[in-house]
């Protein structure tokens, strides 16, 4: 199972740069997207369907801002957007795909960048977040592979210069804290479970100074699973090379 979570900052900014052939060949089973930014019309993503993939789209209710998406080869026994908290849902930031062995939660955290409201609404709706997949996972819900940005850096090898950035949006120690906590729940990074402390492994950029060409960047999107699956984890990879956006994929490959 080839599985690929990609901010992509603009879904039709993405496709008019190459997106669906680089689909094409890279050939994931489930794609998941953030940053979808869908306008006031709905996005055509009738390229990437035609690629055989089954479409599930959920925008925020605010034009061209957030949003997620997700695309399966295989038709998922059910789907739920959203979280069931109308803070982050009108923002469009969970959708979760049920399939027989597992589901596949796509999700885009906020960034808490632009100010010190949005870092305390950032940082209240991670702590929802690890009490709602704590909640799934209680009502019996198959094994999760949770993939998408959030917008947070787990230690100081996954980013440039951690030193200088301690208190930053996405490495504050609230943040840092938090992903250990929700790794002790269960969940493995995949990542780094393939990978190692291995440094200089990025998916964003800043696309200031050349950050991408000299690799100042910082990991924020990850592909977590159920500590179940770890056995069952044959690669992962942070794909460098691909440009639509200021961010790569990450992608996670599972044996059957």
């Amino acid at each position: 199972m080839n599985i690929i979570t990609y901010n992509v900052n603009g879904l039709r900014s993405a496709l008019s740069k190459g997106l669906v052939e680089w689909v094409q060949e890279a050939d994931p089973d489930v794609l998941c997207l953030q940053e979808i930014k869908a306008g006031r019309e709905a996005l055509d993503v009738s390229a990437l369907t035609a690629l055989g993939y089954y479409a599930y789209l959920h925008p925020a209710q605010k034009p061209g801002y957030s949003g997620v998406a997700t695309f399966s080869k295989q038709r998922p026994v059910a789907v739920v957007e959203g979280c069931g908290n109308p803070l982050y849902d009108t923002e469009g930031r969970v959708l979760r795909l049920d399939f027989p062995t597992c589901s596949v939660l796509n999700v885009y955290m906020p960034s808490g960048t632009s100010g010190a409201e949005r870092q305390t609404f950032k940082v209240a709706c991670l702590h929802f977040f690890r009490q709602y997949v704590r909640e799934l996972r209680a009502a019996g819900t198959a094994p999760l592979i949770i993939g998408g940005d959030f917008n947070c850096c787990q230690r100081e090898i996954d980013l440039h210069n951690p030193k200088a950035n301690q208190q930053s949006p996405g490495f504050t120690p609230e943040e840092r804290q938090w992903f250990q906590d929700f790794l002790a729940d269960g969940y493995a990074d995949s990542f780094r479970h393939h990978h190692g402390d291995a440094p200089g492994h990025y998916s964003w950029w800043t696309y200031r100074a050349g950050a991408r060409a000299r690799n100042v960047g910082w990991r924020l999107d990850h592909l977590l699973v159920d500590e179940t699956l770890r056995p069952r984890i044959r690669e992962a990879h942070l794909l460098r090379d691909v440009v639509h956006s200021d961010h790569c994929p990450a992608q996670v490959v599972l044996d059957a």
